[in-house]
């Protein structure tokens, strides 16, 4: 059986993080392994609260899982402080772990904030290069470069910038904040542009979609699936999760996991 590895926050609502990683990673037939990086309190609502893991105590969980279960493909989500971002760098260097796919998440989906400023230069610094594939939302996208996208011609100029400014090897920089009928996310691998577009879903059920697509990314690498149709892969199934959502909670709720 392969293993992927999560390095990600603990969501006490269970739609998004660790949670929504290791019920993507089952689902595509993995086992699961995971570094806690922070504790939130949320629910569908938003984040009552979090507070991060000691880098020390980060460091030995990656150290612990790569020396004994060592993942055939790695990604992360929120990171929480700068210091967390330096342990978790050093580790994936340390234990050479790729694929490695970076979700820099920075605000919920309830749009409270889940990583400190000063973590945000530490991230271009020091995991950009070491991705194999970044995943950023426009939000997200607009924090790393320093200037908003606001329509598909600037997620193309941004997915390129992401690789060759920024030191990725792959961008996808994602569309669902834009308006229209359509998603559009935007793939820039090995100096060429791949689109995707889906039928925008009216429903508030979008708790942790990006956590979920970056960890089917993740699982289709482990699997030995190249990248372009990794993310294929992963797009379609977030496509259904969402479509399938149970409707839990009231605020933005779960997906369904298991579509």
């Amino acid at each position: 059986m392969h293993i992927a590895l999560t390095i990600a926050g603990s969501d006490s609502g269970g739609g998004a993080g660790i949670q929504a990683d290791l019920k993507t990673f089952h689902r595509f037939g993995l086992f699961g392994t995971s570094v806690i990086t922070a504790v939130t309190a949320q629910n569908t609502h938003g984040v009552r609260g979090w507070s991060p893991m000691t880098a020390e105590l980060v460091s030995q969980q990656l150290d612990a899982v790569a020396e004994d279960l060592r993942p055939q493909a790695v990604k992360s989500g929120m990171l929480g402080d700068a210091e967390v971002v330096r342990a978790v760098a050093q580790g994936l260097r340390r234990h050479k772990l790729a694929p490695y796919i970076l979700d820099p998440v920075m605000v919920a989906t309830s749009g409270d904030p889940l990583l400190t400023p000063e973590a945000i230069d530490v991230i271009r610094r020091e995991l950009l290069p070491l991705a194999d594939l970044v995943t950023p939302n426009l939000d997200e996208t607009a924090i790393l470069l320093g200037e908003r996208v606001t329509d598909e011609a600037g997620m193309v100029v941004a997915a390129r910038r992401l690789v060759e400014d920024l030191g990725a090897h792959a961008a996808l920089v994602k569309g669902g904040h834009l308006s229209g009928p359509d998603m559009v996310d935007v793939l820039y691998l090995h100096g060429s542009i791949h689109k995707f577009r889906h039928e925008r879903i009216d429903t508030t059920s979008t708790h942790g979609t990006g956590c979920t697509l970056s960890a089917a990314i993740t699982a289709e690498l482990a699997s030995g699936v190249q990248m372009l149709p990794s993310v294929m892969a992963a797009l379609d199934y977030v496509n259904g999760a969402i479509r399938t959502a149970p409707g839990l909670g009231g605020g933005h709720g779960p997906l369904n996991h298991f579509a």
